[in-house]
C-alpha cells in the first residue's frame, strides 16, 4: 500500500509558474515509477509526465520544455516544476505510483493515487 498526498496547486495568470510536490509513505518496496496526471472537467485523465528510480523522464509532448518532473527520495518526494503555464493548463493534477518495468503515461498502469490539487491558470 502506497499512500500519496499532493501540495503546491493554486492560482496563477498565464506565463507564470507553480510546483507540485507528492509526498510518498506506507509502502514496503519503494515504487519504480512515480507519475503526475491531470484531469480537466469534462476530459479524460492524461499523463504529464513520469520518472523511474534513476531519474529517468518521459514527458507528454504538451509540456516538454515547461515542466519538469523530479524526486527527493530521501524525503520521500516527487515534484512537478511548471513553468510558462497556459490556460490549457488548468486541470486537477494528481500523482501516482507503478509497480510496472516500463516508462508509462498510461493512467492504467498505476496501481496507487493521491486526491489531486487543482491548478487554475488565467489569462
Amino acid at each position: 500500500q502506497v499512500q500519496l498526498v499532493e501540495s503546491g496547486g493554486g492560482s496563477v495568470q498565464a506565463g507564470g509558474s507553480l510546483r507540485l510536490s507528492c509526498a510518498a509513505s506506507a509502502y514496503a518496496y519503494a515504487p519504480l515509477y512515480m507519475a503526475w496526471f491531470r484531469q480537466a472537467p469534462g476530459k479524460e485523465r492524461e499523463g504529464v509526465a513520469t520518472i523511474d528510480n534513476d531519474a529517468g523522464t518521459t514527458y507528454a509532448d504538451s509540456v516538454k520544455g515547461r515542466f519538469t518532473i523530479s524526486q527527493d527520495n530521501s524525503k520521500n518526494t516527487l515534484y512537478l516544476q511548471m513553468n510558462s503555464l497556459k490556460p490549457e493548463d488548468t486541470a486537477m493534477y494528481s500523482c501516482a505510483a507503478a509497480y510496472t518495468y516500463w516508462a508509462s503515461l498510461s493512467p492504467a498502469d498505476y496501481n496507487y493515487w493521491g486526491q489531486g490539487t487543482q491548478v487554475t491558470v488565467s489569462s
